[in-house]
């Protein structure tokens, strides 16, 4: 569990060796946490524009991509499904081997709204390739559809765990090292380059500004939120300190972060909880940061349990605060927003 392992072994770990939450079927409240019951591992989420649908990660080996209705609280599968059809963009995507469903296992999400309804999808996925993987959403429809359209293979020795979209049809990902991992960004037509300035222990969640100018990576390894600049010579650096490891960042509508992770007595601790299910002292956590002052305010502060073992992620769903997580869970936590 030392040196370069990396946190997708970790979770696959998890994945493995951890038993579904008990009573999840029920859907009980937990005083005023309330619940979204259903996919296993729901590790990130996104939220579809101007739709009540969010796109839930259920991070297993036989993994797929869910759509959760924030209106009854009911998933969906969307992808895989036997009725997929892939429509490969080979002029964005040429070098895509092609549409592959093989142990399919999804982790990061980041989303580029488009119009009318239809909008942009980057999967992390792991499996039988490590690669980001790229889907239309259309939510146009009864149900959200997640049309395949290609993928950007990682580059050698990468391990991938958190994207966001940038412009001009460009993305950045997160190699998640626990020592020294780095961001890389994938342009269309020039393919992966490694991000200057962007070296760090355990660079896990990511974020963009609408401009491209800014990337806000979630420092897993030293428990801060990392504002680094793009396209800039020399390159600014800035960060705060949240005192937990952050796992995934996310825009919140009034255009503050949400960094969502947790924590416990030490990374071990972390480790601890997910392969042995010690998570005795361990918590998951969300904060509240501006991204121009990076004054930060901390929102939600929930002991593991069934219900929620490691929270890894945070969105803002109309007035609720909706908390995902890893080890083996089958709900989303669904705090009151402040």
């Amino acid at each position: 569990m030392r040196g370069r392992m990396s946190l997708v072994s970790l979770l696959t770990l998890a994945g493995l060796l951890a038993i579904p939450a008990a009573g999840a079927a029920q859907c009980d409240p937990d005083g005023d946490v309330e619940f979204v019951c259903g996919p296993v591992n729901p590790e990130d989420l996104a939220a579809v524009p101007n739709s009540p649908w969010v796109i839930v990660s259920s991070m297993t080996d036989d993994g797929h991509l869910y759509a959760t209705d924030a209106r009854d609280h009911t998933s969906r599968r969307i992808f895989p499904l036997a009725t997929s059809a892939p429509r490969h963009d080979t002029s964005l995507y040429g070098a895509c081997p092609g549409p592959d469903t093989t142990g399919f296992r999804p982790h990061g999400l980041g989303l580029r709204p488009g119009d009318d309804g239809v909008h942009t999808l980057y999967v992390v996925r792991h499996g039988a390739r490590e690669s980001v993987e790229v889907f239309e959403i259309d939510a146009r429809g009864e149900v959200p559809a997640a049309a395949w359209v290609g993928c950007a293979v990682a580059p050698a020795g990468v391990g991938l765990n958190s994207v966001a979209a940038l412009p001009d049809g460009a993305f950045v990902a997160t190699n998640f090292q626990r020592s020294t991992g780095e961001l890389w960004e994938w342009r269309p037509g020039a393919g992966w380059t490694e991000v200057p300035g962007s070296a760090t222990a355990g660079p896990n969640g990511i974020e963009a500004s609408p401009d491209g100018r800014w990337l806000y990576i979630g420092g897993w390894g030293t428990q801060s939120l990392i504002r680094l600049s793009r396209g800039q010579t020399p390159v600014v650096v800035d960060s705060v300190d949240v005192g937990f490891h952050i796992d995934n960042v996310h825009w919140a509508p009034d255009g503050t972060l949400l960094a969502a992770g947790h924590a416990g007595s030490g990374p071990d601790s972390i480790f601890a909880c997910l392969g042995q299910g010690a998570c005795d002292g361990v918590t998951s956590r969300v904060a509240k940061i501006i991204s121009n002052s990076l004054a930060k305010e901390e929102i939600v502060h929930y002991p593991s349990n069934d219900h929620i073992i490691l929270g890894t992620v945070g969105i803002q769903v109309g007035d609720e605060i909706w908390v995902g997580g890893v080890g083996g869970g089958e709900r989303i936590g669904r705090f009151p927003a402040p």
